[in-house]
């Protein structure tokens, strides 16, 4: 008869699965004076997701945005990124989660008397990331490569196109690396063979570096090509949620009209 063993103890979990959720709006609302921007908004955001926002422009999703990375405080409910409670870090420690949360702006925010090779220095060096010291010119030409730009190291902001210019402040996003993504209008004033170029790199950044990612958006291409839920913000408050052939199949009024 064999001796019975004790089972193996289960190996301990991997970093990537401590935090299946990695960004979670709860309940918040923020209000200007009479205009209730947000009113018991909640969205949950899973490792490795795609999420857009969805919403008419003034219904809160820059609001939400600035929520979410500490630049406004809500009123009321909480956000927490990467299991830390936004409201009670201070500046230090906001800094540092920040580092881990890419944002790509809708202006693109590239400094014009910049190189772009000192547009991607510019983040490394803010942060002076002890472990990623001597590796500056590696990384700046991996993020280039990873946007398809390689050949604009040294070019200013101006000597680039509108979608170019796109890319290289996707590359400085994506030098650090980070966890959370957060894109603002990803391909507003973009031309529509630009925009689902830029469409199709956002799925590569998902695919390559399993990053989540909460894009703000209100193109319709945009949002079919890159979600893989979608959240409607109407009226301050997650509206509906679904898939986008869910939410396009909705009879809703509300919902249907982005969908017609």
């Amino acid at each position: 008869m064999s001796p019975v063993t004790s089972p193996a103890p289960a190996a301990p979990p991997t970093p990537a699965s401590v935090i299946e959720v990695v960004l979670t709006v709860a309940g918040i609302s923020k209000s200007f004076g009479e205009n209730h921007v947000l009113q018991d908004f909640s969205l949950t955001l899973h490792r490795g997701e795609n999420m857009v926002v969805l919403g008419k422009s003034g219904s809160g999703k820059s609001v939400l945005v600035k929520c979410i990375i500490g630049l406004l405080a809500p009123d009321a409910g909480t956000i927490t990124v990467l299991g830390q409670y936004v409201a009670t870090l201070d500046h230090t420690a906001l800094d540092a989660l920040r580092a881990k949360v890419g944002f790509l702006f809708q202006s693109n925010a590239l400094y014009d008397s910049m190189t772009v090779r000192e547009n991607l220095l510019f983040p490394l060096r803010r942060h002076w990331l002890a472990d990623r010291r001597g590796q500056e010119d590696q990384l700046v030409r991996q993020a280039l490569d990873d946007v398809g730009l390689p050949q604009t190291i040294d070019q200013l902001p101006a000597e680039l196109s509108g979608g170019q210019r796109k890319r290289i402040a996707l590359a400085r996003t994506l030098i650090l690396p980070p966890e959370i993504i957060l894109y603002d209008e990803p391909t507003t004033g973009l031309d529509p063979v630009t925009a689902r170029e830029i469409d199709q790199l956002i799925r590569h950044v998902q695919q390559k570096y399993h990053a989540s990612a909460l894009i703000i958006s209100h193109d319709m291409n945009c949002v079919r090509l890159t979600a893989d839920r979608v959240i409607l913000l109407a009226e301050g408050r997650c509206y509906a949620e679904g898939t986008y052939d869910e939410l396009a199949q909705n009879p809703d009024p509300t919902v249907h009209a982005f969908f017609a």
